[in-house]
């Protein structure tokens, strides 16, 4: 890794992942998530048994542990706090990889692999019985995404996608599995820089995410599994939380009209 600062400035502290630049819109796929402008965005390590459900109070007391609560102000005078993930990997095993104009930050454990097998056991659909809740595991892979362009509103968007398939393709070669049952991922751009109207894996943006998203990840997979005592899992029921869809949609075809 250079020395060279890199256009998203990263620093971690007291088990917490900060990455800042001024002014950034964010798209988030984690807790209450969406699109947010602020200043830096946040990937918060949880302790073993966590079972917090305040995940906004818990995100702020983290944060003003770790010496991140100086946040920039609204008008009405509350805290600008940006997106945060939560994940129980170790922020000591975070990796950051650069192309371009993109910045790429990642954490990753995959002690809950989510396997897709294209030749499931169950016919016809069947209920998911796990309900919609959905609670960080002691692995997860999260990723932040930050490019120097300024992009349009759909190519940030569909950088969330080029994001994720770059994470399944990478975790496919090295794991076996496309993600795990709590994968989360940020994507920003500045909107005062170079306007780019498309992020697809054909465009300098999308062929720079998925390079950076490449590289971050399997450096944090090698810096997780080589700093402690735990194993990639051979199948899913190796693993501690684990889930394999093995159940069939039914295939149909939209009406056809001349």
């Amino acid at each position: 890794m250079t020395r060279r600062e890199p256009a998203y400035d990263a620093v971690r502290r007291a088990g917490v992942l900060r990455v800042s630049r001024p002014g950034t819109e964010w798209l988030s796929t984690g807790w209450n998530g969406g699109r947010q402008t602020a200043d830096a965005v946040y990937n918060v390590t949880v302790p073993d048994g966590w079972n917090r459900t305040d995940l906004d109070t818990y995100i702020a007391e983290r944060l003003e542990q770790a010496g991140f609560a100086e946040a920039s102000e609204h008008e009405q005078g509350q805290p600008d706090v940006g997106p945060a993930l939560l994940t129980g990997a170790k922020q000591r095993d975070a990796c950051g990889a650069r192309c371009g104009s993109v910045t790429a930050y990642a954490t990753a454990g995959i002690s809950n692999p989510a396997a897709l097998p294209m030749d499931p056991d169950e016919e016809g659909e069947q209920p998911v019985s796990a309900g919609d809740e959905q609670r960080p595991g002691y692995g997860t892979v999260n990723i932040i995404v930050g490019t120097t362009k300024a992009l349009a509103p759909g190519a940030l968007a569909n950088l969330v996608a080029v994001t994720a398939e770059a994470k399944a393709a990478t975790l496919l070669a090295e794991t076996g599995y496309p993600g795990t049952t709590t994968d989360a991922i940020i994507t920003g751009h500045d909107p005062t820089g170079e306007q780019v109207s498309f992020s697809g894996s054909g465009t300098d943006v999308g062929a720079a995410t998925r390079a950076c998203v490449r590289e971050a990840l399997r450096a944090t997979l090698r810096a997780h599994y080589e700093g402690c005592n735990s194993e990639l899992p051979n199948a899913v029921s190796d693993a501690p939380y684990g889930v394999s869809t093995e159940i069939r949609a039914t295939v149909f075809q939209p009406a056809f009209e001349d």
